[in-house]
């Protein structure tokens, strides 16, 4: 990024060097110009490469993969939802947001289909059971798959659920309440931009399953949200309860289970006893007044705080008759005005001019701090001696403690869940994959993201680079000073090459008895008559200014002799007043 903007800088530089260098070279008469035409450069037509789809093929074991080759994978292999959400209007409840199978508006593959989110403002739900089981066992859990919001977004989610394993799983009856073991993805609305990863933990005490939820991810991944392209997304969850989170095959998080989720997995050993009230005796309270200290004899608590100030004079000039405020005289009736329904018009207030040096109005004696005034009396503070410190209550076993030290076996995945509420619609989903192998996911999205990649890549990589820079500063707002520091700097060297030393040139032009550049050329193009004419007229001026010079110093000597008064003296320079013609200047020359 530097070099990038040193070479901005030197573009902008260069430029105005040769703007500045070509001003001078007017100057210079070059002769009669040979004009040659310049041939036409052809026109080079950038052509949008179109590239044939080739369906991906898993290299490697996997739970779930689905690239959607088919329209009819929508009601076989993935089912939408057809139940309704609870606590929520009649209208409103039911997941009736369309799905289809279909290819992109803008396609960077031939042929290639993905699912696509179509309603706006509605409850969206589909599945699609997995071709075996996730069991959390000995192998890490993997997770990856595409979107690409083509409209941008505005307020919606574009996560996944995996679904646990349960005997009355059914996809048709999917809903927000549908057991899931993961929720991984996007989500944004306004300026709140989240990447879920949410597990949930089943307490092995009680049997109760509680949201585990991941800090928010240090990297950058907003333009997700902006820029209309394929994003993959990543999640890897490891044996040894590590976990990380890809965008772009770029890590933007990384954790463990253990140390990095809210609320922890494992709850403390020790908890204050709830049962447990602080004692009416104990006594929490460092300072208390001073119970043996009495009020002063010469303490008088209704002394006024302040006294008119009996010294004070009106200042000189002080308008006693004039009022602070005086009618608007540049005010009008309004023509609509009717004195009947809007009473007696009258003009506005403004402040009174005349007000404005010294003051006017009625003038009272101002007030002064009363020195002797002392307030209420209070007690004075003193260290409680009976004071035992900040109550806690005691602390006891966590009858509800476990330490698991294992959470990444979670319960089991069956299906993999889309269960979405978007006021943006046209969201793209494809490219799903669940494996234990990360050779195999990387595989998988070369074959299928990569290609997308550099098709839509290439289109554009200078937005690429100016949506990078705009990304990074919607996390990190410091960015923007830098920004700033970074055009600011260039323009300055800029302006500083371009205008250096112009407006102290124009001066010394106008303080100098020389000719500018352009009189010089205003000159070289007058005919040779009136060239000579001019050299004449010089040639007597220097002659008569060096013999005014010669008797002004006679004049001078002969006038230091005398005792002329002032006025005299002042009267004998004035004569010697006189206009230098030369050059058109109109200067004076005191002999």
């Amino acid at each position: 990024m530097r070099l990038w903007w040193y070479a901005v800088t030197l573009a902008l530089v260069l430029s105005c060097t040769v703007v500045h260098c070509q001003e001078d070279e007017d100057e210079f008469d070059l002769g009669d110009e040979v004009e040659i035409e310049d041939e036409p450069e052809p026109e080079v037509v950038k052509e949008k490469v179109i590239v044939q789809y080739v369906p991906p093929h898993a290299k490697g074991p996997t739970n779930f993969h689905d690239a959607f080759l088919e329209e009819s994978a929508l009601g076989k292999r993935w089912v939408q939802s057809t139940a309704k959400k609870d606590g929520v209007e009649a209208d409103l409840s039911k997941f009736d947001g369309k799905w289809s199978i279909e290819e992109p508006v803008d396609q960077p593959l031939q042929g290639d289909l993905g699912l696509v989110l179509k309603s706006k403002a509605k409850h969206h739900a589909v599945g699609a059971m997995l071709d075996k089981p996730f069991v959390f066992e000995e192998e890490p859990f993997i997770v990856q798959y595409e979107v690409k919001f083509q409209n941008g977004m505005e307020c919606g989610g574009a996560y996944i659920k995996l679904l646990s394993q349960t005997p009355d799983l059914q996809l048709k009856n999917m809903n927000d309440k549908t057991p899931y073991t993961i929720m991984f993805g996007p989500d944004k609305c306004g300026n709140d931009q989240k990447l879920h990863f949410i597990f949930r933990h089943k307490n092995p005490v009680t049997g109760a399953y509680e949201e585990k939820h991941a800090k928010k991810p240090s990297g950058n991944f907003a333009r997700v949200f902006t820029d209309k392209k394929t994003h993959l997304f990543t999640l890897v969850v490891n044996t040894d309860n590590n976990f990380e989170i890809f965008v772009d095959q770029t890590s933007v998080s990384q954790g463990n289970l253990l140390e990095d989720m809210t609320p922890p997995v494992n709850p403390p050993e020790e908890i204050d006893d709830p049962n447990e009230e602080k004692p009416q005796e104990w006594d929490d309270r460092k300072k208390i007044p001073d119970p043996d200290a009495t009020k002063p004899d010469d303490w008088d608590e209704d002394a006024p705080a302040t006294l008119v100030d009996e010294d004070a004079v009106m200042p000189e000039g002080w308008l006693e008759e004039e009022s602070e405020l005086m009618d608007d005289p540049d005010a009008e009736k309004p023509d609509d005005w009717d004195d009947e329904m809007d009473g007696e018009w009258e003009p506005p207030k403004i402040k009174n001019p005349l007000c404005e040096d010294v003051g006017c109005g009625k003038w009272e004696k101002p007030t002064v701090p009363n020195p002797d005034y002392k307030g209420k009396w209070k007690r004075p503070m003193i260290d409680n001696p009976a004071y035992k410190g900040e109550w806690k209550p005691r602390r006891i076993s966590n009858p509800d403690y476990f330490e698991d030290s294992e959470p990444f076996r979670m319960t089991a995945i069956a299906a993999v869940g889309l269960e979405l509420w978007s006021m943006t619609d046209s969201i793209l989903f494809d490219n799903f994959i669940v494996t234990s192998s990360r050779d195999v996911a990387d595989e998988w999205a070369a074959d299928t993201w990569a290609i997308k990649q550099k098709q839509e890549g290439s289109s554009s990589s200078a937005d690429s680079v100016v949506s990078g820079l705009m990304s990074a500063a919607e996390d990190r707002p410091w960015l923007w000073a830098i920004y700033a520091l970074v055009l600011i700097i260039p323009l300055f060297v800029c302006f500083r090459v371009c205008f250096r030393g112009s407006p102290s040139d124009a001066e010394d032009a106008k303080k100098s008895d020389e000719a500018s550049p352009d009189d010089e050329t205003k000159e070289e193009g007058e005919e040779q008559e009136g060239e000579e004419e001019a050299e004449a007229a010089e040639g007597e001026e220097e002659s008569s200014v060096r013999q005014r010079k010669k008797a002004t110093k006679a004049d001078l000597e002969q006038t230091a002799d005398q005792e002329d008064t002032p006025a005299e003296s002042t009267e004998a320079a004035g004569d010697t007043v006189r206009k230098s013609p030369r050059k058109g200047k109109g200067k004076t020359r005191k002999e």
